[in-house]
């Protein structure tokens, strides 16, 4: 096969087709500063990701365990039930939806059947939390198996499903079991496979989701082209989860519910990978359909970079305020308030007043600890009188 170089258009001749040349893209962006401002770039969000799941391992002892950190996950799974069924056009706020999940009763006046879609999702996260620190029975070791991809189906479908099942349902394709039927083709006009391929289709899936940890592990390839280096690297992790999601919500395998068991079982992957699951929250609804459509013509770079950004706001929202200690030094993200941004954060510490640590990422570091002494002495500082001027100063 023979691709072109996406940093100089050579023509590259490759094996692999998701190849690229490396070299080239690697000097573009080491002539970049690494604490330049505005949006950052994709590939500056997988860096960033694995920086800092990395120092979340060395230096926190990993991602937090459900049943030691529950108050972390609890947050989660109130964002998540809530917004990915939002996703899909359930009308509970988010408020409701914690009393619903928190205190088991109904508030509001909606459908009976969004209240079951909520409550049918959040038990279905919960089974997915637990299950990817201890599969018990249900798993051999790998990172998935059908079992599971049906069982989170089950879970999360039967309430909404006993009280409203779809009106094309026929028995045998009740939650957990493979649609009996065709569908017709999605809004952009891609056609989900027949049913009598589910099954060969849906191995194929799972085996290609057990070689995640082998494809983004393998050391990259280096050859020599033209007396040029080229190295042929690997996806980032979070664009490898995204591009099995996408390939999923293809093969579309189930009657309904495929857009939320797809969201559970990212969610499965990341965390025994050891990353923080993904929230798409509804305002990226645009984006992320948008991503799917570009996913389906072959392009996953986009979703990659949506399902990379959601990892990165859990960790800096969720997991490490609540994990790391008054003295340890963490993203300025993790530490920034309703009254204290994280640019009123960066700002102090570019100038020296909050103290802080640049990483070799380029990002700053700082620690509840310094933060509350920089939040002394500006609070100090504007409770201070200002020195009157005299009539001399004033000109009068």
């Amino acid at each position: 096969m023979r691709l072109g170089c996406c940093a100089c258009g050579e023509e590259i001749a490759v094996k692999q087709p998701n190849a690229v040349c490396f070299t080239a893209v690697r000097n573009l962006m080491a002539q970049q500063p690494a604490h330049r401002r505005g949006r950052p770039s994709r590939a500056a969000i997988h860096e960033r990701l694995e920086y800092e799941v990395g120092e979340l391992r060395a230096r926190l002892g990993g991602l937090p365990l459900p049943a030691e950190a529950e108050d972390i996950w609890t947050a989660i799974w109130y964002q998540e039930a809530h917004n990915s069924t939002a996703l899909e056009g359930n009308t509970l706020a988010l408020r409701e939806v914690e009393i619903l999940l928190s205190e088991r009763r109904v508030v509001g006046e909606k459908q009976l059947r969004d209240y079951m879609e909520v409550r049918g999702y959040a038990d279905a996260a919960q089974w997915i939390y637990s299950q990817a620190v201890a599969p018990g029975d249900w798993g051999n070791g790998e990172l998935l198996t059908l079992t599971e991809v049906r069982e989170a189906h089950r879970r999360a479908m039967t309430p909404a499903w006993e009280v409203d099942p779809p009106a094309e349902a026929t028995d045998i394709e009740s939650p957990g079991n493979w649609r009996r039927h065709n569908i017709r083709p999605f809004a952009g006009g891609m056609q989900p496979p027949g049913h009598t391929e589910l099954p060969a289709l849906m191995t194929d899936w799972v085996a290609s989701v057990n070689a995640i940890r082998s494809e983004v592990s393998a050391v990259p390839e280096v050859r020599q082209f033209r007396g040029m280096e080229l190295e042929l690297i690997r996806p980032p992790i979070a664009e490898a989860v995204a591009r099995r999601h996408a390939v999923y919500e293809r093969i579309h395998p189930f009657l309904d519910g495929n857009g939320r068991t797809g969201r559970l079982l990212t969610n499965l992957l990341l965390v025994r990978l050891g990353y923080p699951p993904a929230i798409i929250y509804k305002r990226e609804r645009p984006r992320y359909l948008e991503a799917l459509r570009k996913a389906d013509q072959g392009d996953y770079g986009p979703l990659g970079e949506l399902v990379a950004r959601a990892v990165l706001d859990n960790l800096m929202r969720f997991i490490l305020p609540a994990v790391a200690g008054p003295a340890r030094l963490v993203p300025l993200e993790a530490l920034a308030t309703a009254d204290l941004s994280v640019i009123a954060l960066r700002n102090a510490a570019e100038r020296g007043r909050l103290r802080a640590v640049r990483t070799p990422a380029g990002t700053w570091q700082s620690s509840k600890q310094w933060v509350t002494v920089y939040k002394a002495s500006r609070y100090k500082a504007l409770k201070a009188p200002r020195p009157r001027r005299s009539r001399d100063s004033a000109g009068g």
